[in-house]
């Protein structure tokens, strides 16, 4: 199943491109980075995959256009991890999704944002990958963090490399750092953003579906 859903909110309506491949038990919901979008080339390079491996996902807009043209607006952590509370109980409340384990893909300042509701929400998500990440924005609630947490970020993303292993050090859950050789922060190189989708792809088939979680 595909289809763009709407959440509704007081501030306007958040719009997603909802996938669910059959036999799901899990869906990953990615966070966007500053000034990007649920039509990001590289995150749905990264649903494609997961979707591939029979996990569902949706790719969401966390601001509304009037929002995403404040520059400030859209580092501000908070507001990211209230509209990503709101798209999980979203989810939460449809009958398609509701018994779906969740996790959580962030991009760079959505990164932030995933860490700070899986500190949040506990047990309620079950894993989280940051891409080229800011979690040092949430540096404050990282050993909050429960859910298994993979941060990515590449070989040559000099400055983010550092701000990442200072995030890492805080993590007290189940984690690793990936460092991808070569790669710029968007990954652009050949072969690395194929690399990020495959180690994001084996983490969440790794403990977001039931099937595999369950005999690990």
């Amino acid at each position: 199943m595909e289809k763009i859903i709407h959440v509704n909110l007081p501030q306007g309506s958040l719009e997603g491109m909802l996938k669910i491949p059959p036999k799901s038990d899990g869906i990953v919901l990615f966070a966007h980075g500053s000034g990007s979008s649920r039509l990001s080339p590289r995150n749905n390079f990264v649903a494609k995959l997961l979707n591939d491996a029979g996990l569902a996902t949706l790719l969401i807009d966390l601001l509304t256009t009037k929002e995403d043209e404040n520059y400030q607006t859209r580092f501000n952590i908070n507001l990211l991890t209230e509209r990503l509370k709101n798209v999980y109980d979203w989810l939460k409340s449809q009958s398609d999704t509701k018994d779906l384990r969740i996790g959580l893909f962030g991009s760079s300042t959505g990164a932030a944002a995933a860490l700070q509701l899986a500190a949040a929400l506990g047990e309620k998500i079950t894993a989280v990958v940051s891409r080229g990440g800011r979690p040092d924005l949430a540096l404050d609630v990282l050993d909050s963090v429960s859910a298994p947490t993979l941060l990515i970020v590449g070989g040559n993303d000099f400055g983010v490399i550092e701000l990442n292993q200072k995030a890492y050090d805080q993590l007290v859950c189940h984690k690793h750092l990936e460092i991808i050789p070569h790669a710029t922060h968007l990954f652009e190189e050949p072969g690395c953003l194929d690399a990020v989708a495959k180690s994001a792809q084996s983490w969440f088939q790794r403990f977001l579906s039931r099937h595999l979680s369950s005999s690990r």
